[in-house]
């Protein structure tokens, strides 16, 4: 193997993906001019090892929690794919890791190809735009969406209202070939059942009263690109069956003409409805609901990510008052993790927003806080909740505000109104079953499920 290596190091210097070239003991052994410039233009990293330079870790991926792709390739013996969050001279960003082992003449995994492709749509710091996250349950939703891209596959995104469905259609949309071409929103929620066919499909002239001018559809305006089909349950019966065309044959017709034309386009959906109980109920058409459900992701809800209310907060805070250098106080922040924020991200923007109109000067305080989330209700219902649980072991608090005890009150209440199986549960959660069963056993020794 020693004799190709120059060979080798040649190859990868004229690709135009950042890629290195490494050892069965993490040793760096060549970096290619496109690695160079993305990821380290001011010092060489060979010689050193691919979990210091990537990771700033003092051991192994696999060792410090994290998946790693050398690991993982020893146990396939193949090529293997993960999603890091890496280190870069412009801080903390998502890559996608594609890991080739080379064996040697005896057969054993001796050397590894690695390839980075940076996600340019979600960071793991603060940012102007795109998602932000860095928890396990962010972290499990990207690594879908970083799969699912490159594909043709229909994505039906599952989740809360206010958990950024939108954000993650545009993350598909910009890992996909067909990032060059238009992302096309359909707001089936405030579409009329009269007008969704002409907004969807278009229509001729004189196909009814007011068309005055023929007109084109948003599926026209999608072809080559995206259409997001956002609220999707809401698509009404009649229509359903003509998307389902769309879907089946790429094709569909105007209001008012017989033509049969064709789009080229790629369909994510969305929804906070639980279809399949619609389908049972027959609200919604089973064979639409398997065109579209593909490969569903499910977005956790913020309550599932306590952890990355600090970096969400510092990102809006510069999106909503942008002209002000403003900061949370510890104790601000620690209210804001202890809120279940049932409307998700998009209420945590509009509590922060109200913050910065109670604050005047360059620090938001727990009062602020307080005021902005109603303290007479959201702040007494938190506290009713850890009242509720005697014996309750305290975590991060704020006054007699236990966020265990408000993460648990919101799970009790998910159960409640929850009517499939404990899996379906675990996937609308965002957390794996084994964690959904690990929290009800804890409430369960509280006598709190009794």
């Amino acid at each position: 193997m020693a004799s190709v290596l120059p060979e080798l190091v040649s190859y990868l210097e004229g690709l135009a993906e950042p890629h290195i070239l490494f050892d069965r003991h993490y040793r760096i052994l060549a970096a290619n001019a496109a690695y160079r410039r993305q990821f380290s233009p001011q010092a060489s990293v060979v010689g050193r090892t691919c979990y210091e330079v990537s990771h700033h870790f003092s051991m192994p991926c696999d060792q410090a929690g994290e998946s790693c792709p050398l690991a993982r390739s020893r146990e396939s013996g193949q090529r293997e794919r993960v999603l890091h969050l890496h280190h870069t001279p412009q801080g903390e960003s998502y890559v996608n890791i594609e890991l080739v082992p080379l064996l040697d003449a005896q057969g054993e995994q001796a050397y590894y190809i690695e390839k980075m492709e940076p996600l340019r749509v979600a960071q793991g710091q603060p940012a102007a735009q795109g998602l932000i996250g860095r928890s396990a349950a962010f972290q499990r939703m990207l690594e879908l969406v970083a799969r699912v891209g490159p594909s043709r596959a229909s994505v039906l995104l599952l989740g809360e209202s206010g958990t950024g469905k939108e954000l993650v259609a545009q993350a598909v949309h910009e890992a996909s070939p067909r990032a060059a071409h238009a992302l096309v929103v359909v707001d089936c929620a405030s579409l009329p059942e009269t007008l969704f066919e002409s907004e969807l499909f278009g229509h001729e002239r004189g196909a009814f009263t007011g068309a005055g001018n023929s007109k084109a559809g948003l599926v026209e305006a999608a072809s080559g690109g995206t259409l997001f089909l956002d609220e999707v349950g809401d698509i009404p019966l009649p229509m359903q069956v003509k998307l389902l065309r769309l879907l089946e044959s790429g094709t569909y017709r105007r209001v008012g003409s017989t033509e049969l034309r064709r789009t080229d386009v790629r369909v994510v959906s969305a929804t906070h409805r639980d279809l399949q109980a619609m389908v049972a109920d027959g609200r919604f058409r089973e064979d639409l609901y398997y065109r579209l459900s593909t490969f569903p992701i499910p977005l956790p809800a913020l309550r599932d990510r306590p952890d990355d209310i600090p970096l969400l907060a510092v990102a809006l805070l510069a999106r909503v008052a942008p002209q002000r250098r403003l900061a949370l106080s510890a104790g601000a922040l620690a209210l804001l993790r202890s809120h279940a924020f049932p409307g998700n991200v998009r209420e945590l923007r509009n509590v922060l927003e109200r913050a910065t109109l109670l604050a005047d000067g360059d620090s938001i305080e727990v009062q602020h806080v307080e005021r902005a989330l109603g303290s007479d209700t959201s702040a007494s219902a938190a506290r009713a909740a850890h009242q509720a649980l005697p014996g309750e072991p305290k975590a991060t608090e704020v006054g007699d505000v236990s966020l265990r005890s408000v993460e648990r009150a919101a799970l009790r209440a998910q159960l409640q109104a929850h009517r499939g199986s404990r899996a379906d549960l675990a996937r609308k959660l965002g957390i794996s079953e084994r964690s959904l069963y690990r929290k009800l056993r804890a409430i369960e020794d509280d006598g709190s499920l009794r």
